[in-house]
């Protein structure tokens, strides 16, 4: 017994000698240049069906390209580097940014200027991870000036009280 017959069950039938049990084909020339024809035809569709696809996915992208100094968005996926250094959950962000574009490495690469907290992660970026920042003057936030004592501690007093409790709490009262 074959291995293969061990494996399967059954007698090993190779591609030159297509038969069933109890056939007998002797092959010719003429089942040769069928079966040549048969695969040229088989690869001509495959090569048609690979080209439409391929024209229906161009239709949808677009040449992604940054110059230096311009500012973009990362995406944040649980898979790349990003999403795990944000520890990223489902309800978090798509993008984080903006962030600048130092320098332009290859074709589709592009080293990013990341702040400190995301040091650990490495700079360069596939351009599939970047999408375009388009600034606009709302999104400059202005920011107040904080009175910093010597110890680094600041004091943050509320501007008015909207509402107020008072919470019982096993005898006792807890202003809220």
């Amino acid at each position: 017994m074959t291995p293969f017959e061990a494996l399967y069950g059954r007698k090993c039938r190779t591609p030159l000698c297509w038969f069933q049990d109890g056939e007998s084909v002797l092959i010719g020339p003429k089942l040769i240049q069928k079966t040549n024809k048969k695969v040229k035809t088989i690869q001509e569709r495959l090569k048609t069906s690979l080209s439409r696809k391929k024209s229906y996915a161009d239709q949808r992208r677009r040449p992604l390209e940054f110059s230096m100094c311009e500012h973009v968005f990362l995406r944040v996926t649980p898979f790349t580097s990003v999403g795990k250094a944000l520890k990223s959950k489902k309800l978090t962000l798509k993008f984080t940014g903006p962030y600048q574009i130092l320098r332009r490495m290859g074709h589709t690469a592009y080293e990013v200027a990341l702040p400190p907290p995301l040091a650990n992660i490495h700079n360069i970026f596939h351009v599939s991870q970047l999408r375009k920042y388009i600034s606009h003057p709302s999104h400059i936030l202005e920011y107040d000036s904080i009175q910093v004592k010597e110890n680094l501690w600041f004091e943050v007093k509320p501007i008015r009280i909207l509402d107020s409790q008072v919470k019982q709490l096993r005898g006792r009262s807890i202003p809220w």
